[in-house]
This record gives structure tokens, sequence and C-alpha cells, in this order.
């Protein structure tokens, strides 16, 4: 297909600053949820969200956990330097394998106050984990890369210990504000499971234990799949030509029984978050790799899916080669990775549906929900705005039926 020309403009919206939400609510559902289906809006809660899905929906939800991933060291004059943790470099760049190393560990970063941190010069601090003080050194391996190498003193101790016990959480920037407490908890979902985000997929923010249990009781039926959210998903548009915009590589994992769980469901695939979305939709380009010979290269380009084709695969045609591919391997997991770009001019493959937050004007996000909801998201972002709703990470939320 030939690829479509954007204007971003028609993509942008006024957000006042007071509509963005800095701090979450006392309680994760009570958040507001706004329905659009069949071009209507109407308003609810978070809460009553198991009364709005339809019985044979299946729910997609992605349960990375986010990572402490802003360590801090000072140095010996008193210079602060900010390391922000990006993407696992060595001994493996398997984001669940590094966490658990017990011996040192490369990272691509952002570094702040760079200048001050001198080519040879080895950064220290202590920390306490457990009953144990622990001392955590950072080495610059290659400054034009920003590639940082951690290591501690303690072969019992795994990085993601570390991590846990030395860095902060990653709030967005957009908060601007300094992350307290609270975040620990609250910039997590209650199902977050596998560690190596640095940012949350906020989607999932509002659910609670009791509306997984309303949700189960009306026969809605769940599965997980993984993608560890990296920085770039707050990296704004700058490019002239909206599709020369750089998308970071993102890291996946899927299990053999959440593919098997989609291939058998004969209803609605609802995605929990603009990161599932990536995931499920990947994971079908995936399985046009594999029909087209290229089953041994899991990274879905972000431009993969514009490429001109004579015919596409049905959904459990890419789905079944998937699993025959791991099932050759006795491959129980498959991990790869996306910079799967979704734009109007997109079609929709797995999904019927999404929950997710109201997003950033101009934003890759926004993008993606206009691709859902045509020009009716201009509707539905004035009328969040209208009713008060509440912006961006600890905000609101929507569930958008594609009709």
């Amino acid at each position: 297909m030939q690829i479509p020309k954007i204007d971003l403009k028609a993509y942008e919206y006024t957000l006042p600053e007071e509509r963005i939400a800095k701090f979450p609510l006392e309680k994760r559902s009570d958040s507001k949820l706004l329905l659009c289906k069949k071009g209507e809006i109407s308003h609810f809660h978070f809460y009553d969200l198991p009364d709005l899905l339809p019985a044979d929906t299946l729910l997609v939800y992605n349960d990375t956990k986010v990572i402490p991933a802003r360590l801090i060291f000072q140095r010996e004059t008193g210079a602060r330097i900010e390391i922000f943790l990006l993407q696992p470099i060595a001994p493996t760049t398997v984001i669940p394998e590094i966490m658990l190393a017990k011996h040192p560990v490369t990272w691509e970063t952002m570094i702040g106050n760079a200048k001050k941190w001198k080519d040879e010069e080895v950064l220290k601090g202590k920390i306490q984990i457990g009953s144990k003080e622990v001392i955590l050194e950072a080495k610059l391996k290659n400054r034009d890369e920003k590639l940082v190498e951690f290591s501690w003193n303690d072969p019992e101790i795994s990085f993601v210990d570390v991590v846990e016990a030395s860095g902060e959480v990653p709030l967005p920037p957009y908060l601007n504000r300094k992350p307290v407490e609270e975040d620990k908890n609250r910039y997590q979902t209650v199902y977050s499971e596998k560690e190596g985000a640095v940012a949350a997929p906020t989607a999932g923010l509002h659910f609670t234990s009791e509306v997984f249990e309303k949700l189960e009781s009306k026969g809605i039926q769940k599965t997980q799949v993984t993608l560890h959210v990296s920085a770039g998903t707050f990296q704004p548009i700058k490019a002239t030509e909206v599709t020369e915009h750089p998308m970071h590589s993102e890291q996946i994992v899927i299990t053999l029984q959440t593919i098997e769980k989609i291939l058998s469901h004969q209803g609605n695939v609802v995605a929990v978050g603009t990161t599932s979305v990536r995931t499920l939709e990947s994971l079908y380009w995936y399985g046009v790799k594999i029909l087209e010979g290229k089953g041994d290269d899991f990274l879905i380009e972000k431009l993969f899916p514009y490429k001109d084709r004579n015919s596409y695969p049905t959904v459990q045609n890419a789905l079944e080669a998937v699993l025959d591919f791991m099932k050759s391997k006795s491959a129980k997991t498959l991990i790869g990775a996306t910079e799967i770009f979704i734009f109007p001019g997109y079609q929709f493959k797995v999904i019927k549906g999404l929950i997710t937050n109201f997003h950033q004007p101009g934003s890759t996000l926004v993008l993606l929900i206009a691709t859902i909801l045509d020009d009716r998201w201009k509707k539905v972002y004035q009328e969040a705005l209208e009713k008060d709703y509440r912006f961006l990470s600890y905000g609101d939320s929507s569930l958008l039926w594609m009709d």
C-alpha cells in the first residue's frame, strides 16, 4: 500500500496545563471512563467497565513492570550525575535475563550532567539491600553511545535488586515534579510482573482486584502480553515528514499459551493500552514474516505493515504460523522487538476495541487513536475536555470501539 501523507497539525489540540493529572486519584477505579461506540459518546466510571464489555470479550493487558530506572550518583566534587536506563546491551539484550544478572551489566543510557563525568572516572554509591550494604559502581564505557557498565560487590545480589534499592521512579517529563513515595505503588499496574519498563502502561493503572473480580463474574476472559515500554514513548514528533519519526525498538515477550488463547477466542479482542495494541498487531506481522520466509527476524520495523503485498493472511493463518514456528523450535516463549508505527491508513488485524487514557497533542499515541476513531477522535477529546476529564498518565480512561 502507499504510505499516506500525514499532516501533524490535524492531530493537535489545546491541552491546558491544569488538565494534566499531576497525581493519581486515591482509588484507581474511581477515574472517569468515556465510552465511544458506534459514534456515540457516553460517560461512566472505570468501575463500570465490566458492565460495558460484551460477554465474549477477551481483554489483553501488558504485564510489564516499571523499574526505578533513574540512578543518581554524586561525584567526590559534589556534582550530581543522573543515569537513566534505556536499553540493555551486555551480557544480553533480553531484559528479563539482564535483570537477573549477578555480574557487571552494560546499558544504553541517558546521562544528565555528562560533561562533569570524566572518561576514566568510576562513580560509586552505597545502597542498602536488606541487611547488606552494597557498593554500586558505574563506569563510562562509550561516551558517544552513552554506554555505562554497572557492577556491584556482592555476587548473590541481582541487578533488579540493585535497581529497586537505589533507583527513582521515572515519572513522565510532563508531570514536571519529583517522584514521591506514593508513586512507587501508583505508577505501577496491580498486575505488573515482568521488570523492564521505564514507563508504565498507563491504561492499566485504573484496574483493581474488585474490577477483575467483577469481570470474572461476567465471564469476561483475559490474557497477558509483555512490552517493556521505553522512554521513546514520550519522544515528540519533530520530523517534517511524520513517517520519518524514529520509533524506538521495544522488547516484547509473548507466551505460547497467550497465542493459543487468542486463536481459540471467538469474540472481541480488546487491548488494555496502546502498548498491548502494538504487541498484538506486531504478533500478526511476525506471522506474515514467517509466511514470507523471514521467521528468524522477529523485529517489526516501523513501516513493515505498509509494504506492498498481493494479499494478507487472515489473523488465524498468521497466528497459526507463529505457533507452528514456535513448536518447531520447542519454544514456549517468544521474544522479539517492535518499532511498529500505527497511524491513519493502517488496517487493524487483531483488536476490536481499546482501553486507553487521553494522550498528548500531536503524539504518536494520538495518531494511533485517530486510526481507530477516524475524525471522531476530535469529538472524543473535545468532549473529554468539556467534561473535566483528567489527561495523560495519571488521568482518566476511555473505551473505544472500532465500528
